[in-house]
């Protein structure tokens, strides 16, 4: 039998109900991390811990609004309540609202919503993990960027690659700041992926062309592979990895032009 990549640590996950906090929660049981699946949606959270449990696992489901300091503060204190300690903080809980767009179209009230979410979440979840991680003598923070931190989006979403430059941008500059104190801050950057969150926002098959013809691997990517991802970056694998723009995007960043 192998060994496992996360035996005897505890992983916190924000927005583990579903998609690739879901499917990282699972992968992350399943290389033998005891792991609290955090979520404002209680179902879907609870369905994560059942389908650990189920799998022989070791989780627990925590409420939390990433937007909200109480939240992420009271999420971390359960977690050391609970397991003892935590060694890797997943600030993954992100939203894409259906009507991002232009900058012209795009209304204040969906620009602030999805900057608490996507930025603000990231900043407590650190706020409050980094100290944390301390206390276990180090560990790693994995926060969910995207390519379109790095290329512009080909359909307007302004709002939300506003909110993943910051997370890129956030993570370097908290990369730097506790290198030397045995936590390691990355950035995972998915390509388009075939999750209800990104399907919602390109809910015609034109928008989905419109976004495929830009992979060269031809398809959607899975929230199982960006998962991959971030175990090899919440395991000691990469203990000489940090600050980095982690891209699992399928080829779209290196492409000028997409293959025949």
């Amino acid at each position: 039998m192998k060994p496992m990549r996360l035996k005897d640590k505890v992983a916190l996950i924000t927005g583990a109900g579903n998609g690739i906090g879901m499917e990282s929660a699972l992968l992350f049981a399943e290389e033998g991390a005891s792991v609290i699946v955090a979520d404002i949606d209680d179902e879907a959270g609870q369905k994560t811990v059942e389908r650990i449990r189920g799998n022989g696992g070791t989780a627990d489901f925590f409420r939390a609004d990433v937007s909200r300091a109480a939240d992420c503060e009271e999420m971390v204190a359960f977690a050391e309540s609970a397991y003892g300690k935590l060694n890797v903080l997943f600030n993954n809980a992100g939203i894409m609202h259906s009507h991002d767009g232009d900058a012209v179209s795009t209304g204040e009230d969906v620009f602030d919503l999805t900057m608490g979410i996507n930025v603000k979440g990231v900043f407590l979840g650190c706020k409050y993990g980094i100290p944390a991680l301390k206390r276990a003598g180090g560990g790693s923070i994995i926060n969910v960027a995207s390519f379109v931190a790095i290329l512009g989006a080909a359909t307007p979403q302004v709002a939300y690659t506003a909110s993943k430059g910051a997370v890129l941008s956030m993570t370097r500059e908290l990369a730097v700041i506790h290198a030397r104190e045995n936590i390691r801050v990355n950035a995972i950057c998915p390509g388009p992926l075939r999750t209800e969150l990104l399907m919602k926002f390109l809910n015609t098959e034109a928008k989905q062309q419109r976004r495929l013809v830009h992979i060269p691997m031809g398809r959607f990517g899975e929230a199982r592979e960006i998962a991959y991802g971030a175990l090899y970056l919440a395991s000691d694998e990469s203990s000489f990895t940090t600050g980095t723009e982690f891209l699992v995007d399928g080829g779209i960043t290196a492409a000028y032009v997409t293959p025949e």
